[in-house]
């Protein structure tokens, strides 16, 4: 008798833990921030939070879909493309076929594409841990804001694109961030199975630990399918031109949910997916970069994962393997921060000091918004010269940096002071002087006004 008291007083306890620790997360107050942030338009997605493999917090704010007709609101299965995260599933497919012996580390490229420069020394290595020195074309302004990403484009057509640039610098010289080196290891993994990306993805990965709504996307978004589209506030949220994510195929090509990215890290993590040696692989870091997976600090504790960024999605994924505890955040239109939302919930799951903030706008007339509009040129950085055009967008204005497609809404803060939070841009206009200060990332540069 006394030993079943004891095993239900232990049992008890167990459970009063458990309920404890998914206690333990301010819900409300995390609720409150996402309201503030939906309340006025500073941002849509959804978030799902888990510990110890269970979600304990889970939240979609805004819409996946809008149009004058018709506005589907987000929900926990609204399909986000999760851009850079991919690089994590590619990764760990590769890892699997290093643990079957069809491939090594220390193989070449040029056992599969020999028209790629430095083929004989580029080591899959290299390719997973940012060492190959090979051009980035996803971030070539000449291709990032050409037609070359808005059509659907084989995997062989982006090959023959990475093959047409010269390396930046020599194989294992240094670490550098490419695209180019996971749309190779994609073709890699076709390569070597004799099956396609999306194949591997479902046999290898996605079927293999159930995750129904994260696939490879092969063609436009459809909406039908609970698929996303991303947009940007601009009096309104206004859609961001889809582009064809073939191009960022193996790097940036995969949808998914919040849910399936948190159930997926956390198999990776528990050997359900590749084998503790393999992970040990992924997470160690050289020059800053892992193979296909990232480091995050935070408050004392090592966070890991990635984040991605792609078509106006971003999106965040870590897991904290001291406490067990898994953020996944999806977004499809931002005009906060992301990176303060997202280290806002985690002050708050951590009890640390965090404001909900205030958002105050200063209201402009025409006769303010007309002293502003023109272009606006600068010669300060030498061999660099820039312009932006200010444009009036009924009652706000809006910037656009060297003719670029997108354009960035400026909010006024104070007369002559717009910002743009998300990007950390402030714009200080002299209208007498007819000139503008640029300020980002710390840096300041004089914008004079072109006369008419």
């Amino acid at each position: 008798m006394k030993v079943l008291h004891v095993i239900s007083v232990f049992l008890m306890m167990l459970l009063l833990s458990k309920a404890s620790r998914s206690q333990g997360i301010n819900k409300q107050k995390i609720d409150s921030f996402f309201n503030i942030l939906e309340r006025n338009n500073k941002a849509m997605g959804t978030i799902a939070v888990s510990r110890n493999g269970e979600i304990i917090y889970s939240r979609s704010i805004g819409y996946s879909f809008i149009t004058s007709q018709e506005q589907i609101k987000a929900n926990k299965d609204s399909k986000y493309r999760v851009g850079s995260i991919t690089k994590m599933f590619t990764a760990t497919m590769v890892l699997q076929l290093i643990e079957e012996g069809k491939i090594k580390l220390n193989t070449t490229l040029n056992h599969f594409f020999h028209h790629i420069p430095n083929a004989d020394k580029i080591t899959i290595e290299n390719l997973l841990n940012h060492r190959s020195g090979l051009h980035d074309i996803i971030n070539d302004d000449s291709i990032k804001y050409s037609s070359f990403m808005d059509d659907f484009k084989t995997s062989e057509q982006v090959i023959d694109l990475i093959a047409k640039f010269q390396p930046d610098f020599e194989p294992n010289e240094k670490s550098a961030y490419s695209n180019s080196n996971y749309i190779i290891l994609g073709s890699i993994i076709e390569k070597i199975t004799q099956k396609s990306y999306s194949e591997n993805l479902k046999q290898r990965i996605t079927d293999r630990i159930g995750l129904s709504n994260t696939y490879n996307q092969e063609g436009s978004i459809n909406p039908q399918n609970q698929e996303a589209f991303s947009y940007q506030y601009i009096n309104g949220w206004k859609p961001i031109t889809e582009n064809n994510s073939s191009s960022h195929f193996g790097c940036g090509s995969i949808l998914s949910t919040s849910k399936d990215l948190v159930k997926y890290i956390e198999a990776l993590f528990s050997d359900k997916l590749i084998n503790r040696h393999s992970l040990e692989i992924m997470k160690t870091r050289k020059e800053g970069y892992g193979m296909g997976m990232n480091q995050f600090p935070y408050d004392g504790k090592i966070a890991f994962g990635h984040d991605g960024h792609i078509f106006g999605f971003t999106s965040m994924l870590f897991y904290f393997p001291e406490d067990n505890l898994t953020l996944a955040y999806i977004t499809n239109g931002e005009s906060y921060p992301f990176n303060k939302i997202f280290k806002g919930v985690l002050d708050i799951i951590y009890k640390k000091p965090f404001s909900i903030p205030v958002f105050k706008a200063t209201s402009l007339n025409n006769a303010d918004i007309g002293t502003y509009i023109g272009r606006y040129y600068s010669n300060q950085i030498p061999n660099k010269p820039m312009h932006l055009d200010i444009i009036q967008d009924n009652s706000t204005i809006v910037m656009r940096f060297m003719d670029r497609r997108e354009v960035t809404e400026l909010e006024a803060t104070a007369k002559d002071k717009f910002i743009c939070e998300r990007n950390g841009i402030i714009i200080q206009f002299n209208t007498q002087n007819d000139d503008l200060y640029f300020s980002q990332n710390g840096q300041i540069v004089l914008f004079k006004k072109a006369k008419n």
